[in-house]
Protein backbone atom coordinates (compact mmCIF):
# COMPACT_ATOMS: atom_id res chain seq x y z
CA UNK A 1 0.00 0.00 0.00
CA UNK A 2 1.16 3.21 -1.06
CA UNK A 3 0.79 6.33 1.38
CA UNK A 4 -0.07 9.76 0.23
CA UNK A 5 -0.19 13.13 2.43
CA UNK A 6 -2.41 15.97 1.56
CA UNK A 7 -1.97 19.13 3.01
CA UNK A 8 -4.82 21.28 3.02
CA UNK A 9 -4.29 23.58 5.69
CA UNK A 10 -1.78 27.00 5.78
CA UNK A 11 -2.52 27.87 9.01
CA UNK A 12 1.06 28.00 11.12
CA UNK A 13 1.86 29.96 14.14
CA UNK A 14 3.97 32.66 12.95
CA UNK A 15 1.55 34.04 10.19
CA UNK A 16 2.28 34.42 6.59
CA UNK A 17 5.90 34.61 6.85
CA UNK A 18 6.13 31.40 8.90
CA UNK A 19 4.36 29.44 6.22
CA UNK A 20 7.19 28.91 3.62
CA UNK A 21 9.43 27.16 6.61
CA UNK A 22 6.84 25.35 8.21
CA UNK A 23 6.12 23.78 4.07
CA UNK A 24 9.02 22.82 3.78
CA UNK A 25 9.62 21.31 7.06
CA UNK A 26 6.45 19.10 6.43
CA UNK A 27 7.36 18.07 3.04
CA UNK A 28 10.50 17.19 3.29
CA UNK A 29 10.33 15.04 6.41
CA UNK A 30 7.20 13.44 4.56
CA UNK A 31 9.43 12.40 1.71
CA UNK A 32 12.31 11.59 4.06
CA UNK A 33 9.57 9.57 6.15
CA UNK A 34 8.50 7.29 3.00
CA UNK A 35 5.49 8.58 1.48
CA UNK A 36 4.63 8.08 -1.90
CA UNK A 37 2.48 11.41 -2.58
CA UNK A 38 2.19 14.84 -1.77
CA UNK A 39 -1.09 16.91 -2.32
CA UNK A 40 -2.79 20.33 -2.22
CA UNK A 41 -6.19 21.43 -2.42
CA UNK A 42 -7.45 23.42 -5.58
CA UNK A 43 -8.89 26.46 -3.39
CA UNK A 44 -9.21 30.03 -2.92
CA UNK A 45 -11.31 30.02 0.49
CA UNK A 46 -10.62 27.68 2.98
CA UNK A 47 -13.08 24.90 3.45
CA UNK A 48 -15.41 26.37 6.04
CA UNK A 49 -15.21 23.92 9.06
CA UNK A 50 -11.99 22.20 8.48
CA UNK A 51 -9.99 21.43 11.26
CA UNK A 52 -12.05 24.19 12.80
CA UNK A 53 -10.84 26.68 10.31
CA UNK A 54 -13.06 29.60 8.61
CA UNK A 55 -13.57 30.50 4.83
CA UNK A 56 -11.12 33.40 5.41
CA UNK A 57 -7.87 31.35 6.62
CA UNK A 58 -4.67 31.15 4.85
CA UNK A 59 -5.10 29.50 1.75
CA UNK A 60 -2.27 28.97 -1.09
CA UNK A 61 -2.87 28.57 -5.05
CA UNK A 62 -2.41 25.15 -5.76
CA UNK A 63 -0.02 24.45 -8.69
CA UNK A 64 2.25 27.70 -7.89
CA UNK A 65 2.76 25.80 -4.03
CA UNK A 66 3.15 22.20 -5.79
CA UNK A 67 5.87 23.39 -8.04
CA UNK A 68 8.00 24.84 -4.45
CA UNK A 69 7.51 21.18 -3.63
CA UNK A 70 8.97 20.27 -6.88
CA UNK A 71 12.31 22.00 -6.09
CA UNK A 72 12.21 20.45 -2.31
CA UNK A 73 11.50 17.02 -3.47
CA UNK A 74 13.42 14.44 -5.70
CA UNK A 75 10.84 11.30 -5.58
CA UNK A 76 7.61 11.96 -4.08
CA UNK A 77 4.56 12.21 -6.99
CA UNK A 78 2.83 15.77 -6.45
CA UNK A 79 -0.81 16.44 -6.89
CA UNK A 80 -3.58 18.93 -7.04
CA UNK A 81 -6.74 16.69 -5.03
CA UNK A 82 -8.61 17.76 -7.35
CA UNK A 83 -8.58 20.57 -9.86
CA UNK A 84 -11.77 22.36 -10.62
CA UNK A 85 -12.55 22.59 -13.99
CA UNK A 86 -14.27 25.93 -13.53
CA UNK A 87 -10.79 27.70 -12.12
CA UNK A 88 -8.25 27.85 -15.03
CA UNK A 89 -8.86 27.56 -19.15
CA UNK A 90 -8.37 23.44 -19.86
CA UNK A 91 -5.37 24.11 -22.26
CA UNK A 92 -3.32 26.48 -19.63
CA UNK A 93 -4.11 24.04 -16.86
CA UNK A 94 -2.87 21.03 -19.42
CA UNK A 95 0.32 23.61 -19.97
CA UNK A 96 0.51 24.04 -16.00
CA UNK A 97 0.37 20.19 -15.59
CA UNK A 98 3.39 19.57 -18.22
CA UNK A 99 5.41 22.10 -16.68
CA UNK A 100 5.28 20.70 -13.15
CA UNK A 101 5.61 16.93 -14.59
CA UNK A 102 8.79 18.38 -16.41
CA UNK A 103 10.15 20.35 -13.45
CA UNK A 104 9.44 17.71 -10.81
CA UNK A 105 11.22 14.79 -13.18
CA UNK A 106 8.00 13.12 -13.73
CA UNK A 107 6.23 13.29 -10.73
CA UNK A 108 2.57 14.30 -11.57
CA UNK A 109 -1.00 13.50 -11.75
CA UNK A 110 -3.63 15.62 -13.32
CA UNK A 111 -6.05 15.32 -10.37
CA UNK A 112 -9.52 16.90 -11.52
CA UNK A 113 -12.76 16.68 -10.68
CA UNK A 114 -16.22 19.06 -11.59
CA UNK A 115 -15.74 21.78 -8.61
CA UNK A 116 -18.42 22.10 -6.18
CA UNK A 117 -17.52 25.49 -3.88
CA UNK A 118 -19.92 27.63 -5.43
CA UNK A 119 -19.47 30.27 -2.21
CA UNK A 120 -15.93 30.16 -3.24
CA UNK A 121 -16.47 30.83 -6.92
CA UNK A 122 -18.70 33.36 -6.70
CA UNK A 123 -16.65 35.21 -3.86
CA UNK A 124 -13.97 35.37 -6.66
CA UNK A 125 -15.96 36.46 -9.33
CA UNK A 126 -15.71 33.08 -11.10
CA UNK A 127 -18.14 32.08 -13.08
CA UNK A 128 -20.28 28.53 -11.48
CA UNK A 129 -21.87 26.51 -14.25
CA UNK A 130 -24.86 24.42 -13.51
CA UNK A 131 -23.83 21.22 -12.42
CA UNK A 132 -24.43 19.37 -15.77
CA UNK A 133 -22.48 22.27 -17.57
CA UNK A 134 -19.81 21.62 -14.83
CA UNK A 135 -19.26 18.22 -15.93
CA UNK A 136 -19.26 18.58 -19.49
CA UNK A 137 -16.12 20.95 -19.02
CA UNK A 138 -14.58 17.63 -17.15
CA UNK A 139 -15.10 15.35 -20.01
CA UNK A 140 -13.77 18.39 -22.19
CA UNK A 141 -10.70 18.69 -20.02
CA UNK A 142 -10.19 15.05 -19.52
CA UNK A 143 -10.83 14.28 -23.86
CA UNK A 144 -8.46 17.50 -24.41
CA UNK A 145 -5.60 16.01 -22.12
CA UNK A 146 -5.91 12.48 -23.53
CA UNK A 147 -6.02 14.29 -27.27
CA UNK A 148 -2.72 16.26 -26.58
CA UNK A 149 -0.84 14.06 -24.74
CA UNK A 150 -1.27 10.95 -27.40
CA UNK A 151 0.45 13.89 -30.11
CA UNK A 152 3.12 17.15 -30.26
CA UNK A 153 0.30 18.91 -31.69
CA UNK A 154 -3.13 18.53 -32.22
CA UNK A 155 -6.38 20.69 -32.57
CA UNK A 156 -9.41 20.06 -30.35
CA UNK A 157 -13.01 20.90 -30.27
CA UNK A 158 -15.58 19.69 -27.16
CA UNK A 159 -18.76 21.11 -25.98
CA UNK A 160 -17.45 24.28 -24.16
CA UNK A 161 -13.60 24.09 -25.71
CA UNK A 162 -12.02 24.74 -28.75
CA UNK A 163 -8.21 25.04 -29.25
CA UNK A 164 -7.23 24.60 -32.90
CA UNK A 165 -3.59 24.38 -32.59
CA UNK A 166 -2.73 23.23 -29.31
CA UNK A 167 0.85 22.24 -29.37
CA UNK A 168 2.38 19.72 -26.50
CA UNK A 169 6.39 21.48 -26.37
CA UNK A 170 8.00 20.55 -24.14
CA UNK A 171 6.11 16.96 -23.36
CA UNK A 172 5.65 16.02 -20.23
CA UNK A 173 8.26 13.38 -18.62
CA UNK A 174 5.99 10.99 -17.07
CA UNK A 175 5.23 7.97 -19.55
CA UNK A 176 3.15 7.80 -21.07
CA UNK A 177 1.29 10.94 -19.61
CA UNK A 178 0.75 12.24 -15.91
CA UNK A 179 -1.46 10.05 -14.38
CA UNK A 180 -5.04 11.23 -14.44
CA UNK A 181 -6.98 10.99 -11.23
CA UNK A 182 -10.75 11.74 -11.00
CA UNK A 183 -12.31 12.78 -8.01
CA UNK A 184 -15.82 11.72 -6.56
CA UNK A 185 -18.20 9.21 -6.47
CA UNK A 186 -20.83 10.46 -8.76
CA UNK A 187 -22.03 6.73 -9.61
CA UNK A 188 -23.55 7.68 -13.20
CA UNK A 189 -20.96 10.62 -14.15
CA UNK A 190 -17.79 10.90 -12.34
CA UNK A 191 -17.52 7.14 -12.45
CA UNK A 192 -18.10 6.62 -15.95
CA UNK A 193 -15.45 9.15 -16.36
CA UNK A 194 -12.90 7.25 -14.25
CA UNK A 195 -13.83 3.93 -16.18
CA UNK A 196 -13.22 6.17 -19.67
CA UNK A 197 -10.10 8.61 -19.24
CA UNK A 198 -8.74 7.90 -16.33
CA UNK A 199 -5.65 6.30 -14.90
CA UNK A 200 -6.45 6.90 -11.12
CA UNK A 201 -9.60 7.62 -9.13
CA UNK A 202 -10.31 8.97 -5.33
CA UNK A 203 -12.99 8.40 -2.97
CA UNK A 204 -13.37 9.76 0.31
CA UNK A 205 -13.02 7.33 2.68
CA UNK A 206 -15.12 9.55 4.93
CA UNK A 207 -18.32 8.55 3.20
CA UNK A 208 -18.16 4.73 5.01
CA UNK A 209 -16.79 1.23 3.96
CA UNK A 210 -20.44 0.44 2.37
CA UNK A 211 -20.32 3.83 0.13
CA UNK A 212 -16.79 3.26 -0.90
CA UNK A 213 -18.09 -0.45 -2.28
CA UNK A 214 -20.72 0.90 -3.60
CA UNK A 215 -18.49 3.23 -5.77
CA UNK A 216 -15.87 0.60 -6.43
CA UNK A 217 -19.11 -1.89 -7.68
CA UNK A 218 -20.58 1.29 -9.93
CA UNK A 219 -16.79 2.13 -11.41
CA UNK A 220 -16.48 -1.61 -11.78
CA UNK A 221 -19.48 -1.85 -13.53
CA UNK A 222 -18.60 1.12 -15.64
CA UNK A 223 -14.97 -0.67 -16.73
CA UNK A 224 -17.19 -3.54 -17.98
CA UNK A 225 -19.56 -1.79 -20.25
CA UNK A 226 -16.68 -0.30 -21.90
CA UNK A 227 -14.62 -2.92 -21.83
CA UNK A 228 -12.28 -1.54 -19.45
CA UNK A 229 -9.93 -3.64 -17.26
CA UNK A 230 -11.06 -2.46 -13.68
CA UNK A 231 -7.82 -3.67 -12.47
CA UNK A 232 -5.86 -1.04 -14.71
CA UNK A 233 -7.43 2.02 -12.72
CA UNK A 234 -5.60 2.96 -9.24
CA UNK A 235 -7.77 3.43 -6.54
CA UNK A 236 -6.93 6.52 -4.06
CA UNK A 237 -8.60 6.89 -0.59
CA UNK A 238 -8.53 10.18 1.23
CA UNK A 239 -9.66 10.47 4.97
CA UNK A 240 -8.15 12.41 7.95
CA UNK A 241 -5.77 10.87 10.89
CA UNK A 242 -5.43 12.93 14.15
CA UNK A 243 -2.59 11.05 15.75
CA UNK A 244 -2.54 13.82 18.58
CA UNK A 245 -6.62 13.53 18.92
CA UNK A 246 -8.91 10.11 18.72
CA UNK A 247 -6.82 7.85 16.04
CA UNK A 248 -4.24 5.51 17.36
CA UNK A 249 -1.56 4.10 15.45
CA UNK A 250 -3.37 0.28 14.98
CA UNK A 251 -6.57 1.87 14.31
CA UNK A 252 -4.87 3.63 11.47
CA UNK A 253 -3.06 0.81 10.33
CA UNK A 254 -6.56 -1.31 10.67
CA UNK A 255 -7.78 1.47 8.28
CA UNK A 256 -5.83 1.08 5.52
CA UNK A 257 -6.09 -2.61 5.67
CA UNK A 258 -9.49 -2.23 5.40
CA UNK A 259 -8.72 -0.03 2.33
CA UNK A 260 -6.79 -2.68 0.83
CA UNK A 261 -8.99 -5.45 1.41
CA UNK A 262 -11.16 -3.70 -1.19
CA UNK A 263 -8.66 -2.90 -3.68
CA UNK A 264 -7.50 0.14 -2.59
CA UNK A 265 -3.39 0.96 -3.38
CA UNK A 266 -3.04 4.41 -2.60
CA UNK A 267 -4.20 5.64 0.73
CA UNK A 268 -3.69 9.51 1.20
CA UNK A 269 -4.49 11.38 4.56
CA UNK A 270 -4.46 14.37 5.66
CA UNK A 271 -3.61 15.42 9.70
CA UNK A 272 -4.53 18.48 11.58
CA UNK A 273 -1.41 18.50 13.64
CA UNK A 274 1.11 17.77 10.34
CA UNK A 275 2.48 21.35 11.13
CA UNK A 276 4.08 19.52 14.73
CA UNK A 277 5.76 16.90 12.40
CA UNK A 278 5.02 14.42 15.00
CA UNK A 279 2.38 12.23 13.03
CA UNK A 280 4.60 12.38 10.13
CA UNK A 281 7.87 10.61 12.31
CA UNK A 282 5.05 7.95 13.39
CA UNK A 283 3.91 7.08 10.13
CA UNK A 284 7.57 6.61 8.89
CA UNK A 285 8.05 4.48 12.16
CA UNK A 286 5.13 2.40 12.84
CA UNK A 287 2.78 2.80 10.24
CA UNK A 288 4.28 2.59 6.53
CA UNK A 289 6.19 0.20 7.34
CA UNK A 290 3.51 -1.82 8.37
CA UNK A 291 1.59 -1.70 5.55
CA UNK A 292 4.11 -1.65 3.18
CA UNK A 293 3.33 -5.07 1.77
CA UNK A 294 -0.16 -5.04 1.26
Amino acid sequence: MRVGLQIPSFKVPGGTAAIRPNLKEVVTTAEESGFYSLWVMDHYYQIKGLFGEAYTDPMLEAYTTLGYFAGLTEKACLGVLVTGVIYRHPAVLLKMVNTLDILSGGRAYLGIGAAWYEDEAKGFGIPYPSTSERFELLEDNLKLAKALWANDETSFAGQHLSAPAITNNPRPLSTPHPRIMVGGTGPNKTLRMVAQYADACNIGDWVGAENVQQALDNLKRHCETLGRDYDTVEKTSLGTVHLSGKDTVKDVISRIKGLSAMGFTHAIFNMPDVYTITPLETFANEIIPAVAEL
